[in-house]
């Protein structure tokens, strides 16, 4: 008699039905993280979307006030020359893409609070409870200190350093710069102090976290202050006037954060792990 295909007689069709089951259960495995994967994926997109649409409606919003918004912009350097002055265009699409750009700029800063809140609901469901009451906290004033920074540019840097360059043009030379220069300047001015101000946070953060101690923070000041000089020097222009108006703030900002160190201290789970550690030792 044959034997009939697939019956216990064909050992071949044994291996290939135990290959196929293990796939099986292999794709079985894999289906839920892939799902989870692709299901990040999509929420991101979604997060990513809404942001953009977000200042993008600002943007339209702001739209037909580019002109007035670029004018305040620019108002420290107006101030500080001399009557009837003028910026120059020398680019022949300049005079619509810079104050496009700046009012971009501003958009992005209006509806800066909402793409954050996009940012944290993405990752807040993958946080402890400890590391999303302290993630708060920590953005909001990371924000806050990022805008006081370029606050503290506007008011008070420009119209100081503007003064001090307007001053020393010889009465033979009409000061009128390139309003794309002048974009870049104002931009590269805005990033430098608000990173400046960031750093009460930085310190509290190495504090928190275990990374250094206050008094390793205090042994270093000495550092901080000649980095603070050399940062200045670097990020600003180069006069005297615009490089202590920045490393003057920094090192007050890192005292600033020395104090509040002292009221934060480390956070509950590393202090417990330094305790462990100190016990076993």
């Amino acid at each position: 008699m044959s034997t009939m295909p697939g019956n216990g007689g064909d050992p071949q069709g044994e291996d290939t039905r135990g290959t196929v089951h293990e796939k099986t259960q292999d794709a079985a495995q894999d289906g839920p993280s892939a799902d989870s994967f692709m299901s990040h994926l999509v929420e991101l997109r979604q997060r990513v979307v809404r942001a953009a649409g977000a200042v993008l409606v600002v943007f339209l919003v702001l739209s037909p006030f580019m002109k007035y918004i670029f004018d305040m912009v620019s108002m420290p350097l107006m101030s500080a020359l001399p009557d009837g002055t003028r910026l120059l265009a020398t680019g022949v699409i300049s005079p619509f893409v810079v104050p496009l750009k700046v009012t971009l700029f501003v958009a992005f800063l209006i509806a800066l609070p909402y793409v954050l809140y996009q940012a944290w609901a993405f990752v807040a469901p993958g946080l402890y409870q400890h590391e999303k009451r302290l993630a708060l906290p920590v953005l909001s004033t990371s924000v806050g200190m990022f805008f006081l920074g370029m606050a503290y540019c506007y008011f008070v840097v420009f119209g100081f350093v503007f003064r001090f360059i307007a001053g020393f043009a010889p009465e033979s030379v009409a000061v009128a710069p390139d309003i794309e220069n002048y974009l870049s300047f104002v931009m590269g001015m805005f990033l430098a102090f608000g990173l400046t101000f960031e750093v009460p946070v930085v310190v509290v953060l190495l504090v928190r976290f275990g990374v250094a101690t206050i008094e390793q923070l205090k042994q270093a000041r000495p550092y901080v202050i000649v980095g603070a000089f050399v940062v200045a020097a670097i990020a600003t222009p180069p006069d005297v006037v615009s490089q202590l108006l920045l490393a003057i703030p920094l090192c007050l900002l890192y005292e600033v954060g020395l104090q509040v160190a002292r009221f934060t201290g480390l956070s509950p789970s590393r202090a417990e792990a330094d305790a462990q550690a100190a016990k076993d030792s």
